[in-house]
C-alpha cells in the first residue's frame, strides 16, 4: 500500500481553510470546521442507513500463549455466526448453537460469556459504530492529522477524543474519512469508560464501498492484552486476537427491488434429435431429480448468505476438479460443480454432485496441490455414488426459518463412506497432474494436526464431517511425493493465515481471489502465522467508473501542508 507523506504539524479544529488542488475559480474553500461538520452529518446518516440492513455476522477469536520461537501461538478459540438486527441496535440472532448451549437472550445480554470473558451488550458487533447517539461537537474534539491513501481511496485523518464529562462508552482514537463525500471508512481505537468489572477492547474497524455511495461495515479486528507474550491486562481474561466479518447486506432488500432470478434446473442432455419426442428415460429422470435437490439446497443456502453466488473462485475449483477427472478418464453425469461456503470454519462436503469448500479452508491452503488433495476426497464421494437426501427436490422441504438451517441441513458421511472415499481419493491423486506436488499438501495436514487441539472451533464443521476424518486422504496420498519441510527456518508456508486468499464483497457476497504482492525480505518464522488470526489491511476502492469519480469533488489539501514544506515561501 502506497502511503502519502503525513506531516507532523497538527491542525486544530479552527477556521483555517483547506486548499484544493483543482477548485474552480471563485469556489469557496472548505475550512477544517466545515469538513468536520460534514463528517458528523455523514456519520449520523450512516447510523440511520444501517438500520435498514440485517447482514450476517461472524466472529472468530483465538486466545494466545507465548512461544519461545514463534512469539505467540493459538491457545483455544471461540466462534459465533448470526444475523445482525441493526434496526434494533446491536442485537444478534444466532444461527448456530454456542459451545456452551447459550440461548438467544443470553447471547444478547452477555455476549462476552460466549467468548469466555465478560462483554458489554452487543459485543463485537458494536465495533461497527463510532458512536450511535452522540457523535458531534458537543461530545468530541476533532484534530486534523494529515492525509493518507487507503488503497485507491484518498482519506483525511482526524484524531477523535471525547470531551470531559461526555459520558462512558465514547470512542477515542483515529478516523479515516474519504475526501469526496466525507464517509468514515476506517476507525481505530477503543471506547472509553472501562472499569475493573467491565471493559472495552481495542479494535480496528473497516468499511467498504458498495457502489451506491454507501460504505458498509465489513471487517473488524480486535486485540486485547500483549498477544506476543499471551499476557492480558485483566486477571479474569486472556490475551486474544479476533476477526469479525459482515456480509449479506443485499439479502434483505424488498423482493420488488430485486432482479428477477430463478433456480436453473438442468434437464438431461440429449444429442440424438430423434429421441426428443420420446421423453426421458428412468435414469435421466433420476439424475434430474437429484439435480433438482442439489439446486434447491444451494438456492436456500445462497438466499440466506451461507453460500456465495457462483463466480470466479468456483471456476478455479472446477478447473482443478476437471484436471482430476481428465487424468483419471472420468465422465461424470450430471457434471460436477463447485461452490464456496462463506464461513471461516475449515470444512468441505458434497451435496450430490456439488462440491462445497469453505472460504476459510481456501484461505489457509498454501497451493493448488493442497486444494487438489481436498477436492480429490470430495470427488471420490461423487464417483462412489454417495448421494444426498433427494427429499429436498420437494420445494416445501427448504421452506423453513433460517435459524433452523443447521438442523435441516447436514451432509456428514458414515464411517464406511469416509473410508471408501479415502481409498478412492488416493487413487485419483496418484493419476493426477498433482502427484509430484503433494509434498506441500503433506506439510499442510501435518501442520493442521499439530494445531488441531488449539483451534477446535475453527476445524469443527457445521454441515459436513470432522476435518481430520475428511482429509486423511491428502496425507496418505502425499507420501508418494517428497515431503516438504515446514520446520523453523524453512521458507515453506505449510498453511496461510485466515483471510489470505479471498476477498468478500459484503453487499452481494461476490468472492475474488486476492493477488498479493510478493513479500520482501526474509520471512521470520513467527510471520508465517499458520491458521492464525491477524489484523486486516483492506485495499479500499470505489465501485464506480472513472468518469463518475472524475465528476466528484477535487483533492483536499490542507494549508498546513504548505506551511510544513521547507521550500514553501
Amino acid at each position: 500500500m502506497r502511503i502519502c507523506k503525513i506531516f507532523p504539524a497538527i491542525l486544530a479544529c479552527t477556521v483555517m481553510p483547506f486548499i484544493t488542488a483543482a477548485q474552480e475559480p471563485g469556489a469557496q474553500e472548505p475550512t477544517v470546521a466545515q469538513v468536520v461538520d460534514k463528517i458528523i452529518a455523514q456519520e449520523q446518516a450512516e447510523v440511520q442507513s444501517l438500520r435498514g440492513f440485517s447482514p450476517l455476522v461472524e466472529t472468530y477469536i483465538q486466545f494466545v500463549r507465548p512461544d519461545k520461537e514463534l512469539g505467540a501461538v493459538p491457545d483455544g478459540d471461540r466462534y459465533f455466526l448470526g444475523r445482525a438486527e441493526l434496526a434494533k441496535g446491536v442485537e444478534l440472532e444466532p444461527l448456530i448453537n454456542s459451545p456452551s448451549g447459550f440461548g438467544k437472550q443470553k447471547i444478547l445480554t452477555t455476549l462476552g460469556s460466549f467468548f469466555s470473558t465478560e462483554f458489554l451488550p452487543g459485543g463485537f458487533l458494536q465495533m461497527i459504530y463510532l458512536d450511535t447517539d452522540g457523535f458531534d461537537r458537543q461530545h468530541y474534539k476533532f484534530t486534523y492529522g494529515g492525509r493518507e491513501f487507503l488503497g485507491e481511496v484518498r482519506c483525511l485523518i482526524f484524531d477523535v477524543d471525547p470531551l470531559p464529562n461526555s459520558g462512558k462508552g465514547r470512542f477515542s482514537g483515529r478516523i479515516w474519512v474519504e475526501d469526496q463525500d466525507y464517509h468514515v471508512v476506517r476507525f481505530n481505537g477503543a471506547y472509553g469508560g472501562s472499569s475493573k468489572s467491565s471493559y472495552y477492547f481495542n479494535f480496528d474497524s473497516w468499511r467498504v464501498n458498495s457502489g451506491k455511495n454507501e460504505w458498509l461495515p465489513a471487517y473488524v479486528y480486535s486485540e486485547e492484552g500483549n498477544v506476543e507474550y499471551g499476557l492480558a491486562k485483566h486477571a479474569t481474561s486472556r490475551a486474544f486476537k479476533a476477526q469479525t466479518r459482515l456480509w449479506g447486506y443485499d439479502l434483505n432488500r424488498p423482493q420488488e427491488e430485486q432482479m428477477l432470478s430463478s433456480v436453473s434446473i438442468e434437464a438431461p442432455k440429449i444429442n440424438d434429435q430423434a429421441q426428443k419426442g420420446n421423453g426421458y428415460s428412468p435414469l435421466q429422470a433420476r439424475r434430474a431429480w437429484g439435480r433438482l435437490a442439489e439446486d434447491n439446497v444451494a438456492a436456500k443456502m445462497q438466499a440466506i448468505g451461507l453460500l456465495a453466488p457462483f463466480g470466479d473462485v468456483d471456476r478455479v475449483l472446477e478447473t482443478v476438479v476437471n484436471n482430476l477427472e481428465v487424468t483419471n478418464e472420468l465422465d461424470i453425469q450430471p457434471e460436477v460443480r463447485c461452490r464456496v461456503l462463506m464461513t471461516s470454519t475449515l470444512e468441505s462436503f458434497t451435496i450430490g454432485h456439488t462440491i462445497v469448500v469453505s472460504r476459510g479452508l481456501i484461505d489457509v491452503l498454501p497451493d493448488e496441490a493442497s486444494l487438489a488433495a481436498v477436492l480429490a476426497h470430495e470427488l471420490a464421494h461423487v464417483t462412489l455414488g454417495h448421494r444426498m437426501d433427494t427429499q429436498f427436490a420437494f420445494f416445501n422441504r427448504t421452506r423453513f426459518d433460517e435459524k433452523e438451517t443447521f438442523h435441516h441441513f447436514g451432509f456428514a458421511r458414515s464411517p464406511a463412506e469416509e473410508e471408501a472415499a479415502n481409498k478412492k481419493g488416493i487413487e485419483l491423486l496418484k493419476k493426477s497432474p498433482y502427484l509430484d506436488q503433494t509434498g506441500t499438501a503433506q506439510a499442510f495436514f501435518d501442520a493442521l494436526q499439530r494445531r488441531a487441539k488449539e483451534i477446535p472451533n475453527l476445524i469443527s464443521p457445521h454441515l459436513g464431517d470432522h476435518v481430520p476424518q475428511n482429509w486423511t486422504v491428502a496425507a496418505a496420498a502425499a507420501t508418494a511425493a517428497t515431503p516438504v519441510s515446514d520446520k523453523p527456518g524453512s521458507p515453506v508456508f505449510a498453511a496461510l493465515p485466515l483471510g489470505g486468499r479471498i476477498k468478500v464483497e459484503p453487499w452481494n457476497d461476490q468472492l475474488t481471489l486476492l493477488k498479493p504482492q510478493a513479500e520482501g525480505g526474509t520471512i521470520a518464522e513467527y510471520e508465517k502465522m499458520p491458521f492464525e488470526v491477524g489484523p486486516f489491511l483492506v485495499y479500499l476502492t470505489r465501485q464506480e467508473n472513472a468518469a463518475t469519480i472524475a465528476s466528484k469533488a477535487p483533492i483536499i489539501k490542507a494549508a498546513v501542508d504548505d506551511a510544513a514544506d521547507p521550500d514553501h515561501q
